[in-house]
């Protein structure tokens, strides 16, 4: 069977280092940072929003017009498999109520829903909810840093950035079997796609503004900000009542 690249476990960490140095400074606010970085972040942005108008977005039109039964399932399906990183987040963000509440939905939705297919648990009075390192950071006190705009994945800043390398690597430490790649496929493809078919409405409003990547990075940084304040209390909202959380990003996609 032929190996599989996978990065050294030290090389996300090394890079996830620095960029936390950044964002822990003291003081930091969660308002939007404007740094002499800006023209590398927009030509970063000019590279994702040509990928998104050639590739993402006309795959996310194509998808928006799937029944809608069919979408829901793609949403469940992905949400299912993000409930374990979810957890992990909710305890280090000492919000023991809501990770009863994401395991309660992982063991209910992966039995009795199919594989996460239904979600049986969001009827039974457990709504999904989002939880990230980023998140986990912010909740701990940790300012978000500049922004960062990242390739592929869109408009973030500095603490946000680190949780999602820092994420990517606990991946890589995990089983490398192919089932459990062909998984991870599915979380990432699937969250990408039905995320960015979400976004449509957003970002076909925010692209009439004069200025397209500053309207995308302010709406991300205040939908962080939000999602950082959400943690911090604990609240738990039902999926109807954050439909559209997912921030939007240069492509925009942040799964």
């Amino acid at each position: 069977m032929p190996m599989r690249y996978r990065p050294s476990p030290a090389t996300p960490v090394r890079a996830a280092a620095l960029l936390l140095a950044v964002a822990a400074a003291p003081g930091c606010s969660h308002a939007v940072r404007k740094t002499h970085d800006e023209p590398v972040n927009r030509a970063v942005f000019s590279f994702n929003r040509g990928l998104d108008t050639i590739a993402l977005k006309p795959v996310a039109r194509g998808y928006s017009h799937l029944p809608s039964g069919v979408r829901r399932g793609v949403r469940n399906v992905v949400w299912n498999l993000q409930e374990p990183l979810v957890f992990a987040n909710d305890l280090l963000q000492a919000n023991f109520t809501r990770s009863l509440n994401t395991a309660g939905r992982f063991v209910v939705n992966s039995t009795v829903g199919v594989a996460g297919i239904f979600d049986v648990a969001g009827h039974w009075g457990m709504p999904h909810h989002g939880a990230d390192l980023g998140q986990t950071f912010g909740v701990w006190g940790i300012g978000p840093g500049p922004t960062v705009e990242l390739p592929v994945f869109g408009s973030s800043n500095a603490r946000d950035a680190v949780g999602r390398v820092l994420t990517m690597g606990f991946y890589n430490l995990g089983d490398n079997s192919d089932t459990v790649a062909m998984l991870d496929t599915v979380r990432t493809v699937g969250g990408i796609v039905d995320g960015r078919a979400r976004a449509l409405p957003l970002t076909d409003r925010l692209e009439q503004s004069p200025d397209y990547y500053a309207a995308l990075r302010d709406d991300a940084a205040k939908r962080r900000a939000a999602l950082v304040e959400e943690g911090r209390v604990g609240a738990v909202r039902s999926a109807d009542e954050r439909a559209d959380d997912r921030a939007a990003t240069g492509l925009p996609v942040n799964p």
